[in-house]
Order: C-alpha cells, then sequence, then structure tokens
C-alpha cells in the first residue's frame, strides 16, 4: 500500500467522522437547549419515529442515516426506527439512481419505503427489546438546572464568553475552523477525494490522477513546452470520459460540511461552559470520537486491501440466484462504492430489478459505521434482518421475472 492510498483512506475516515461528529454536536445542543422535550415527544411515538427515521432514510447520501444512528445510540430513537432508515436508505448511490433513471428511481424509492414501512411496523408489534446492544447510560445526559436555565436565559453573554475563554472553548473553535479552512482551501479536494466516497472513482484512478496533476505542474513550472502543457491537458480529459463526473455530490457534502460546522463554531461562540465541557468535549468528543474514527479507518483500509485482490466485476455470473447471493455479500459491506456496480448494471438493463432491489435493501453506503462503532450486536441484527428480506424480494423478483 502506497503512502498516497493511506492518505485517501485517511481523508475518507476524516470526511465521515467530521460529518457524524457535527452531527451528533448539533443534536446534542438542540437537546439540551429545548430540555429534551423534542426527544422526549419522538420517544413516546413509535409512530413518529418510524416515518422520521424512513423521512431521513430517502435523503440521498448518508447525512440523514448517521442522524438516526445518532438518535438510536442516544435511545431517542428505537430498533424499528432504526431498521427503517437503514432499509429506506441507498446511501450515496441514490444520486446516481436519480441522474440515470430517475422515474425507475422514484418507483424503486417507493417501493422500499413500503418494505421499510412494513418491517419497521412488524418489529414494532413484536420485538420485546426495542434498543438492542445498548446500554442505559447511552442516552442523553440532561441536568434539570440546565433546562431550567436555558428556557429563562433570553441571550448569551458572547463578549465574556471570548474574553474568559477557556481551554475547551478554544479547542473547539479552533477545530471547527480548522475544518472550514480545509474545505474551503480545497485540502479536502471534493474533485478527487470526495469523488472517491462517492464511490465515482478507485483508490488507483485517483492516485493516478494526483500524480498526473503534480507532473504538469511540475513541468509547467520549469518548461514553457505547449506540447506537454496540451499533452496534460488531454490526459486529464480522458480520465474524465472514464469516470462519471460527481462534481455535484462533492459540493454537495462541502456545502454540507461548510453550514454544519458554521453552525457548531456559532454554537461554541454562544454556549455556556458547562455545555462545552459536560456535553461537547466529555459526552461527543471523549466518548464516541475515537470510536467512530478508529472503526470509520479500519473498515476502509481493510476493504481497499480486498480491492486490490479481488475484482468484484469479476465474480458476477449470468445465473440469477448466484447475482442475488453476490448482491447480497456486496450489500454487506458498510461502504458507498462497491454497489454502485449494481446500479450501472441495472441502467444497462443487465439486472433484474428483484436482484437490484436486494442489494438496495442490504447496502446502507457509510451510514452505518457510526452504528458498527457503537453497537456490533446492533449492526450485526440489523443486517441480518435486512438479509432475510432481500433473499425473500430477490427471490420472488427471480421467479416472476
Amino acid at each position: 500500500m502506497t503512502l498516497n492510498t493511506f492518505y485517501i483512506i485517511l481523508q475518507q475516515t476524516l470526511i465521515i467522522t467530521t460529518l457524524v461528529i457535527g452531527m451528533m454536536m448539533v443534536i446534542e445542543f438542540i437537546n439540551v437547549r429545548t430540555g429534551g422535550i423534542w426527544s422526549n415527544k419522538l420517544q413516546k411515538s413509535p409512530a413518529i419515529q418510524i416515518i422520521f427515521s424512513i423521512i431521513m432514510g430517502i435523503i440521498p447520501g448518508c447525512l440523514g442515516t448517521y442522524t438516526v444512528v445518532s438518535l438510536y445510540v442516544h435511545r431517542v430513537l428505537n430498533f424499528p426506527a432504526l431498521m427503517a432508515a437503514l432499509i429506506t436508505t441507498t446511501g450515496d448511490e441514490a444520486f446516481f439512481m436519480f441522474s440515470l433513471f430517475p422515474e425507475k428511481a422514484l418507483i424503486i424509492n417507493l417501493i422500499i419505503v413500503a418494505i421499510a414501512l412494513i418491517v419497521a411496523v412488524t418489529l414494532q408489534l413484536t420485538m420485546k427489546n426495542k434498543f438492542i446492544g445498548l446500554h442505559r447510560e447511552m442516552s442523553f445526559p440532561i441536568h434539570e438546572n440546565e433546562s431550567c436555565s436555558h428556557n429563562h436565559h433570553k441571550h448569551y453573554n458572547v463578549k465574556s464568553n471570548i474574553k474568559n475563554i477557556s481551554f475547551v472553548r478554544a479547542l473547539l473553535i479552533t477545530f471547527c475552523v480548522g475544518v472550514l479552512i480545509l474545505v474551503f482551501s480545497g485540502i479536502v479536494d471534493g474533485s478527487h477525494q470526495l469523488n472517491l466516497l462517492m464511490g465515482g472513482q478507485t483508490e488507483e484512478s485517483v492516485i493516478h490522477s494526483l500524480d498526473n496533476e503534480t507532473t504538469c505542474k511540475h513541468n509547467h513550472e520549469t518548461t514553457n513546452c505547449e506540447g506537454f502543457h496540451n499533452h496534460c491537458h488531454d490526459t486529464h480529459h480522458h480520465e474524465a470520459e472514464h469516470h462519471h463526473d460527481h462534481g455535484g455530490e462533492a459540493d454537495w457534502i462541502r456545502f454540507i460540511l461548510i453550514v454544519l460546522f458554521v453552525t457548531i463554531l456559532i454554537i461554541v461562540i454562544v454556549a455556556e461552559e458547562h455545555f462545552l465541557e459536560e456535553h461537547l468535549w466529555e459526552h461527543v468528543i471523549k466518548v464516541h470520537l475515537p470510536k467512530i474514527f478508529l472503526w470509520t479507518f479500519g473498515v476502509i483500509l481493510c476493504l481497499t486491501i480486498i480491492n486490490n485482490f479481488v475484482n468484484i466485476q469479476d465474480l458476477i455470473h449470468s445465473k440469477p440466484f448466484v447475482v442475488l447471493l453476490l448482491a447480497i455479500l456486496i450489500g454487506i459491506i458498510p461502504q458507498s462504492g462497491p454497489h454502485l456496480l449494481f446500479v450501472l448494471l441495472f441502467a444497462q438493463g443487465s439486472l433484474p430489478l428483484g436482484i437490484f432491489l436486494a442489494n438496495c435493501i442490504v447496502q446502507d453506503g457509510h451510514g452505518a459505521l457510526p452504528l458498527l462503532a457503537e453497537s456490533r450486536k446492533a449492526f450485526l441484527v440489523s443486517k441480518g434482518i435486512k438479509i432475510a428480506i432481500a433473499l425473500i424480494v430477490g427471490t420472488i423478483g427471480i421467479l416472476v421475472s
């Protein structure tokens, strides 16, 4: 494994971890400011939980699923609601589906929503333990004095917060500003690493593109040779023809990061010291961040190593039940990218609807990575349920086609 490959994996990990931790910070702030009222309403209404989770799941990308997983970890949403989101989501592949076959994508999403609703309601009526793999202490920490004081405060003493800035506040401000600088400066590169995260390029193509850019820049600085410049331009144009243009999706992730961390920066500046230390620092940063980062990095690293030895496309065979099993097995992978193969095959008319639905049901993009970090049991149970449903749906699809 080259240093460039390691660097790309690290960037993917940082993007996912940053999105998840940022979402957790915002949720934590809202929950504390409202004294837990909104989360209590969700907790008291399983029907609203399921509807909320389905809406979050059908949002293209993984941010909605990250939100649902975060709320499940904090026991705001129960396991049936979590399953509703994990079945409904198609991760980053939703962008491709609506780009390549929008009408069929809409129908497919409606079918998946119906399946998710049936499964979630069935689990809600039959499950005894609705918080699989969680412990009681994982709920949101809310203190009575906090909610009371929050309800009566009309303004924030921003000047005092900055004038008497604490180490935790300074560290969090630096963290937020650092993320924003990385995004604005292009170090978090939407044209390469974010495209890789969206599944549009392989590690090899990104490294090759980066190497070409470095070579072109170096030679352009040392010579005025027009022919070499044209060669570089043609090389980039040739590479672009072999990859889907996911600049829109990369820009969307960049936009989310900017909005999210501008919001968090404002929260850090205006929030009380107790909230920063007890909630953001002690709870979100110290408890959740290490686990999410390490598990995300480990999974992506393992997948990268496996992809160096196994060509997934060569595994696809014409026998429908073999393809169905492969679609389900590949769907288990908690990453966007491998599933793009089935999106393209379906777009070309080479893949039956039932098999494509099976892959959509089992896969959840990067959305389940935080769940794997927080509760392996919940992750495995959710995947097991989805595999069973996918087998049924895929088999029916093959038999009736």
